[in-house]
């Protein structure tokens, strides 16, 4: 659903209703930053920070990024610097803090369990992510968008404030050379010794495929206790086709036989499954019920309700479009640096449109979604398909792997109604959904332009 969109209070929300409430655990550190810079008008960041375990790193935070009353709208924002093989302390720890404060609302004033969705691609901030996360009480995390083996390792270190390492997936590595490894370690913080434990989460893989799941079983370095199995027709970021990419007749990737999931294989894994991708209806639940899932996840009903963290002004426009008939999803194989093909939502004044993403000015100062790579001195470096083609290409990029290519990280943030300001511009907003889209409508009363979370639960339990 996108940084920010599946945010503290649409999961504080689902979870008071009896369901997992899951938060985006993408660029919470940012995030966190623009909140505080925005003024934190309700107070809300503030109280979970007021929580954070650790006040030396709580207090030079506020410090430096903390405005009351909010900076003037048309400054930009203070950066945070992008994440490197080498993070300094004080990235981690604004990390920590901001994966915890989401967890902490999230989880305020309520005792059901609360989720946090990573994507395995963006594997630089996962370990201190996963800490402050886990300091907040958290009681499950998804990971998707790659093969997540290592992740299972990490929650039985980190339960118990042990280092933990992460190998980073490097571009042109030799199957011979060292890995390139982050490390993390709590005895930073605290005395592994004599801190309580902490309880370690149950870590759901995302999964497209009967290979992908077996795979992450065989191979994981702790337990694994249950898959999401996303279909195509999911928002965000999908799964590519299993062989040869092509495309149907408006430039979409085509799925077929061989990318569908076998449940009942699926199921003789022995763990708990979800479905997702489509299944926000009652019919649909009871399908999966039937199939043997223990559920389904469920994001686009949900990214478009009241609670969620989408700007007021692109979700009830979208909603508008719903109504009139003309909502529409394509699922654009360029838009992600990943290479992953990526859900788009039609939107006007949104880089979905050619004119507006052709009048952007290239810029990659966020640098979630790059790769790292090794350059012929040996040394790990980074770059982005996003990026100026020039710049690109001087770090030895093909300059046909940028083309369609969009700024995922600034567009998912201005989504949220943190864009940063460049002059007299600011960036614009990216849309994800997925093709649910187009029968949001069914959540609306009539004469009603939004609808909550509530109406999507009991709809689907009806």
């Amino acid at each position: 659903m996108g940084a920010g969109v599946s945010s503290w209070r649409l999961a504080n929300a689902v979870s008071r209703l009896g369901q997992l409430g899951v938060v985006s655990g993408i660029a919470l550190d940012v995030i966190t930053a623009r909140r505080l810079q925005d003024g934190d008008p309700d107070g809300s960041v503030r109280r979970a920070i007021d929580a954070f375990p650790f006040r030396r790193i709580a207090e030079r935070i506020l410090g430096k990024y903390f405005i009351p009353g909010g900076k003037p709208e048309r400054d930009p924002y203070a950066g945070v610097p992008m994440h490197t093989t080498r993070d300094t302390p004080e990235l981690d720890e604004l990390c920590m803090l901001g994966n915890f404060v989401e967890v902490f609302l999230a989880r305020e004033g309520h005792d059901q369990p609360v989720g946090i969705n990573y994507l395995e691609k963006i594997q630089l901030p996962h370990l201190a992510s996963l800490y402050g996360a886990m300091l907040a009480g958290v009681a499950v995390v998804l990971m998707g968008a790659g093969i997540p083996i290592r992740i299972p390792g990490v929650l039985d270190r980190l339960s118990n404030h042990e280092a933990a390492t992460y190998e980073l997936s490097v571009t042109g590595a030799q199957a011979d050379e060292e890995p390139t490894l982050i490390r993390f370690d709590p005895a930073t913080y605290v005395d592994p010794k004599t801190a309580a434990p902490l309880v370690r989460p149950r870590f759901l893989a995302i999964v497209s495929s009967n290979v992908v799941a077996t795979t992450i079983l065989r191979r994981a370095n702790g337990r694994v206790d249950g898959f999401v199995v996303e279909a195509p027709t999911a928002g965000g970021h999908n799964a590519p086709p299993r062989g040869k990419l092509q495309l149907d007749p408006d430039g979409q990737p085509l799925y077929g036989d061989k990318d569908a999931v076998d449940l009942q294989k699926l199921g003789e894994l022995g763990l708990p499954f979800w479905l997702a991708g489509g299944y926000a209806t009652a019919e649909q639940f009871q399908n999966a019920l039937d199939a043997g899932a223990s559920g389904v996840q469920v994001g686009t009903a949900f990214a478009f309700c009241d609670e969620s963290g989408l700007k007021n002004e692109y979700r009830l426009a979208l909603l508008d479009s719903v109504r009139e008939g003309t909502a529409e999803v394509f699922t654009d194989p360029l838009a992600s640096p990943t290479g992953f093909p990526f859900k788009v939502a039609n939107a006007c004044g949104t880089l979905a449109e050619p004119r507006v993403y052709e009048d952007r000015k290239r810029v990659c100062d966020l640098g979630f979604l790059r790769e790292a790579y090794r350059r012929a001195d040996g040394v790990v470096a980074f770059r982005c398909p996003a990026e100026p083609v020039d710049a690109y290409v001087a770090k030895g990029g093909s300059e046909d792997r940028t083309e369609g290519r969009k700024c995922l990280c600034n567009a998912l943030i201005a989504n949220i109604g943190h864009a940063q300001r460049r002059g007299e511009r600011a960036e614009l907003p990216l849309i994800t959904a997925g093709d649910d889209l187009r029968q949001l409508a069914r959540f609306l009363a009539p004469g009603e332009s939004s609808y909550s979370a509530r109406d999507v639960i009991t709809q689907i339990l009806a």
